[in-house]
């Protein structure tokens, strides 16, 4: 067996991976083993989770404290009851965004209020003025438009521009009635960068764990019965340090 580690950089938060693969397995593809379901059920929860932590990586990779989060709610002669009226409306609008501002990034949910169970929606967004996203909303009230938090508290601790509090939140608007995926994004969503494994000799586990990318701090690891390890790192609020690949 190979021990390797993967780093994969979204935005502020650094992510690296040490796992098992086997001797003749190509370095360059490879991936954490998966755990042997005992039930469609696990299957489905494994599933989620890539979904959730590849969609963390995506918000982290594209948003910061200057992007705006907007709640955007259906007035009595606009409301619409059916999921599918919800994405047309939804997608209307972010044409029309996208017409002023072509360059701009956008992620909406769709989401339903748990007592007033009307449909609305929430957008993150960069590029697109706070008047724009007001003026051109034309289907009820808009309850917010705010920056992102610029230092995001977890456990007591400043996280600085690491959103996966928020991105979780969003996620889990969507529910099996929606159908579909949980999100939408516009095409030009910046990709998070994920390095080509590398092997590794060091004995690594949750109490020594790799060192950190300059400017970064740990603050959460984790690991399993596979041999997996998973440490989480963000820049220190303020830093202006950049990843380096080759450290």
């Amino acid at each position: 067996m190979k021990r390797v580690k993967k780093r994969t950089f979204s935005g502020a938060v650094c992510e690296q991976e040490v796992f098992n693969i086997r001797e003749n397995q190509n370095i360059r593809t490879a991936a954490p083993t998966q755990p042997r379901f005992q039930s469609e059920e696990e299957r489905a929860a494994h599933r989620e989770a890539i979904s959730r932590k590849r969609h963390t990586q995506l918000f982290n990779a594209n948003f910061t404290h200057d992007s705006l989060y907007s709640t955007l709610t259906m007035d009595n002669d606009s409301e619409v009851h059916e999921y599918e009226e919800m994405k047309r409306l939804r997608d209307n609008y972010i044409r029309r965004l996208k017409r002023r501002y072509p360059d701009a990034v956008i992620f909406a949910y769709i989401g339903k209020g748990k007592n007033t169970h009307r449909l609305h929606m929430h957008m993150v967004s960069n590029g697109i003025p706070k008047e724009v996203i007001t003026d051109l909303w034309k289907y009820g009230l808009i309850v917010r438009v705010e920056n992102l938090r610029e230092h995001n508290m977890y456990d007591g601790r400043d996280h600085g521009e690491d959103y996966t509090a928020l991105a979780n939140y969003l996620f889990d608007h969507w529910t099996p009635e929606q159908g579909g995926h949980r999100w939408k994004n516009t095409r030009n969503a910046r990709q998070p960068e994920t390095e080509t494994p590398k092997e590794v000799k060091r004995n690594y586990t949750e109490q020594r764990p790799p060192a950190a990318p300059k400017g970064y701090i740990l603050v959460e690891t984790k690991s399993n019965q596979y041999g997996y390890l998973y440490f989480k790192y963000v820049k220190k609020p303020g830093s202006r340090y950049r990843k380096k690949k080759d450290e």
